[in-house]
């Protein structure tokens, strides 16, 4: 794809590595913005790792997710996974070194974290890059959607993997 690039720019004419370099000095800017919102995220998401709360709300939240067939090792990327990616690639580690990585919550934990999104994290620094303070449907729609997209992951993994 890149070559297939380079080659159409260089068939027509044009300057391909002065418009890449042009458009590199352009986002200079954008990242001098985006850089904030991404460090309060972070920070955010250690806190609410660091100070217990993660835990205590993963203990809170079993019994229901037995109640709906969820296994439980995967309430902490279920909870993590709409405000930090890498929180969610930490967690499937941790979900493989719990329940190896042949049993099914590892197996569910794959699925679910391909059909989930970052969120808060693309609301934050998407919208905050452009200077969006409302979101209106934005958030209630994300999250419906990846409610609806775990419960859809874990049903067809159970599906694919008890086959």
């Amino acid at each position: 794809m890149m070559l297939s690039f380079l080659l159409c720019g260089m068939v027509k004419g044009k300057d391909v590595y002065g418009a890449f370099a042009r458009g590199a000095a352009g986002a200079l800017p954008l990242i001098g913005r985006i850089l904030p919102y991404m460090a309060a995220m972070m920070m955010a998401i250690n806190a609410f790792r660091a100070c217990g709360a993660m835990d205590y709300l993963n203990e809170k939240l079993a019994p229901l997710a037995a109640t709906l067939h969820f296994p439980a090792e995967l309430i902490p990327m279920f909870l993590l996974r709409p405000f930090s990616g890498s929180a969610g690639m930490a967690l499937l580690a941790d979900v493989y070194e719990t329940s190896g990585v042949d049993a099914f919550p590892s197996f569910a934990a794959s699925v679910m974290l391909g059909s989930s999104e970052t969120i808060f994290y693309t609301v934050a620094l998407y919208f905050g890059a452009v200077g969006v303070k409302k979101t209106r449907y934005t958030l209630p729609a994300a999250l419906f959607a990846m409610l609806a997209g775990t419960a859809a992951s874990v049903w067809l993994a159970s599906l694919y993997y008890y086959k």
